[in-house]
């Protein structure tokens, strides 16, 4: 391990990482929490594309999407992969945590239970990781992970490609707009929510400090806008933003943040904005809701830590 001083020259000289060793203590733990974000999200992401994949209006569009959890499970597998290398136990992490404790965007703790919610979720959310990892992709400073991410960006443009397919197809009749039109006004608020903090709230720097990425949430939220929704708007779905002239940007014409009810899909508009931090005056703020996670977060980590404590169980039963 190095020094802060040494660590900032380094980066400063245009040096790539390669090793636990070429890290400050600093350097380490902040990339040590982007990789469990990365990786429980790809994780978490299979159960709930699965639940969703039942719904399948054929058997080869059953297999599409089992080829899109197998991806999600090895992108997962790469960042687990990586934390080893920097002294994580990934058996820890994956099987011993608690579900409270994963860390991935509380969209997908809301089920998604039909196939055009599975295709909105690739369209959206899988665009939203390509965004995320393919800014992280061009910016980092972590050389293992750079190398990675070039098989996971192709990987995640094919899911969004995928979606986008299906969404056409679904959006021919008018039967399937509204469908897409239902899914849409829950999941793109949701999706909008992924990239965390405004820029003004945030306290913590060192993820662009660093070079862990090049853009801040702000600018994320913007790219993921730019491309999301000229693809909705094609599709003639009614969406809560829109394009600014005068400010070159996209602007959120609902109160951001604000309520939602998971169990109904619903956005509490009328309600009006609340905060994103939690003052602790009781009062419904999104970090309270991502701390207290959504309505599928112990069944679908359940689901990925069930195999393994069984056949933990029967070797220790061989055993005795």
């Amino acid at each position: 391990m190095i020094s802060e001083d040494q660590m900032i020259e380094r980066l400063k000289g245009g040096m790539l990482v390669e090793s636990g060793d070429q890290m400050s203590e600093k350097y380490l733990a902040g990339m040590k929490r982007i990789l469990t974000v990365s990786a429980d999200t790809e994780l978490v992401s299979a159960p709930a594309y699965y639940l969703a994949a039942k719904d399948a209006p054929s058997i080869n569009a059953f297999v599409s999407a089992m080829g899109i959890i197998q991806d999600e499970m090895g992108h997962a597998h790469i960042a687990y992969r990586l934390m080893e290398d920097l002294g994580v136990s990934k058996e820890e992490l994956i099987y011993e945590r608690d579900p409270s404790q994963f860390k991935y965007p509380y969209a997908f703790d809301v089920p998604l239970t039909t196939w055009v919610e599975l295709a909105v979720a690739n369209a959206m959310y899988d665009r939203a990781g390509f965004t995320l990892l393919g800014d992280v992709f061009r910016h980092t400073t972590f050389a293992p992970w750079k190398r990675a991410l070039v098989k996971v960006d192709k990987e995640e443009n094919f899911h969004l490609r995928h979606g986008e397919t299906w969404m056409k197809k679904i959006n021919a009749s008018a039967e399937g707009h509204a469908k897409l039109q239902r899914a849409v006004d829950w999941m793109l608020p949701l999706t909008l929510e992924w990239f965390g903090l405004p820029d003004d709230l945030k306290t913590q720097t060192v993820q662009l400090d660093y070079g862990f990425k090049g853009q801040s949430n702000d600018q994320l939220r913007q790219t993921w806008m730019s491309t999301a929704i000229p693809f909705l708007d094609s599709l003639g779905l009614e969406t809560p933003v829109h394009w600014d002239e005068a400010a070159k940007k996209y602007q959120i014409d609902y109160p951001f943040p604000c309520r939602f009810d998971p169990e109904a899909k619903r956005w509490l508009f009328d309600e009006g904005t609340i905060d994103w931090m939690d003052d602790g005056s009781g009062r419904d703020s999104v970090m309270k809701r991502w701390r207290a996670r959504g309505p599928k977060n112990d069944e679908f980590v359940e689901i990925l830590q069930r195999g393994h404590r069984q056949i933990a169980n029967m070797i220790e039963r061989g055993a005795n």
